[in-house]
């Protein structure tokens, strides 16, 4: 009797790419499965770069010396991520201690906490919890009245930034959408279609200090109906600035571009007012002598820490707070480039 050939049950091979190394995110296995291939992860950080689909965490030594962080304590990493950070506070406070953690992206948030449970973490010592930080207020009852210490790291996470699908960088085309949780609010692209031309320009020149943001604003309202794509964005401001592509063109001009996605995803995401609410309820948060650390990427994040530590200090909430914010070592710069924009500011309760 002749065999059946069953292609069914042979088992799937990967989907080759061309060339000698993977271009597209989708196509990054090794980096995807960074665990099954540790020596070829530690080849592409050693090259400056972050690995597809993670996220290194940003001054963890300096965080760790702000924070203080010791077995038995009850602490607070308010924006999750890839887990970096929580990793390095999670080895400090056990054995007895507890970390709470929220993250309002539903996408990564399943991924970190699966990861971090293999580990053996569990619901005892670490509590996960999808959330905006600004309602961490309501964590708090009697059996967690206040935390030891708190940490929120405001950057977007680098699995973010380079999944293509996520929309968040023009870098790689995409869905124009910007959403960090994309399953609530609207995204940029309907967003820019909501505007008139005023209101864009305010919105890209508050959001993110953008010094052309009236030309800018009036070539996307020109075209906001075939916005669509993150290039297509990018290609619009391009060729209003400069009159080409996007691709190639001068640092001023993709300065521009990098601006007015950040003002978008700060405006999708209703950033601002999440991170002064967070901030209003911080010190009411933690515990006497607790202590926090902000890690910020921009203007607007970091005047919004330092002012309201500053009036913190002012009215006896806080003992001590920093007076400059402390940005990554050079090291840190050389071999993750992306870190280069991190303010770092910290404050004690009295």
């Amino acid at each position: 009797m002749d065999k059946i050939n069953n292609d069914s049950d042979k088992p799937k091979r990967r989907v080759r790419y061309k060339g000698s190394h993977p271009r597209q995110f989708k196509e990054k296995y090794k980096e995807h499965d960074f665990e099954k291939y540790p020596e070829d992860i530690k080849k592409v950080i050693a090259s400056g770069k972050t690995p597809a689909g993670t996220h290194r965490p940003i001054c963890v030594n300096e965080i760790l010396d702000i924070l203080m962080p010791s077995p038995g304590q009850i602490g607070m990493d308010a924006t999750l991520g890839f887990g970096g950070h929580a990793l390095e506070l999670l080895k400090k406070i056990i054995p007895n201690g507890r970390l709470f953690a929220l993250d309002v992206d539903p996408l990564e948030l399943v991924r970190t906490e699966k990861r971090l449970r293999a580990m053996g973490f569990s619901d005892k010592e670490l509590t996960i919890k999808r959330r905006n930080f600004a309602g961490m207020f309501k964590l708090l009852d009697v059996e967690v009245p206040g935390f030891d210490f708190i940490l929120a790291d405001l950057g977007i996470s680098s699995m973010q930034l380079d999944n293509p699908e996520r929309g968040f960088t023009f870098k790689r085309e995409g869905p124009l959408d910007l959403r960090l949780n994309p399953q609530r609010g609207q995204s940029a692209a309907k967003l820019i279609r909501s505007l008139d031309e005023k209101q864009m320009e305010k919105l890209f020149l508050e959001n993110s200090d953008e010094p052309r943001s009236r030309v800018i604003a009036k070539a996307v309202y020109k075209n906001r109906d075939e916005i669509n794509k993150t290039t297509d964005l990018a290609n619009v401001i391009a060729y209003a600035l400069a009159g080409k592509s996007y691709l190639g063109c001068s640092v001023a001009t993709t300065s521009s571009i990098r601006r007015v996605f950040q003002a978008l995803r700060i405006e999708v995401n209703d950033e601002f007012s999440a991170l002064e609410q967070f901030l209003r309820n911080l010190p009411f948060c933690l515990k006497s002598k607790g202590r926090v650390a902000i890690l910020s990427f921009h203007s607007g994040e970091d005047n919004r820490v330092m002012k309201y530590f500053q009036q913190g200090l002012k009215d006896g909430l806080y003992a001590e707070i920093s007076r400059e914010p402390l940005r990554p070592n050079s090291d840190e710069l050389y071999s993750n480039p992306r870190s280069k924009s991190a303010l770092l500011r910290w404050a004690i309760k009295k």
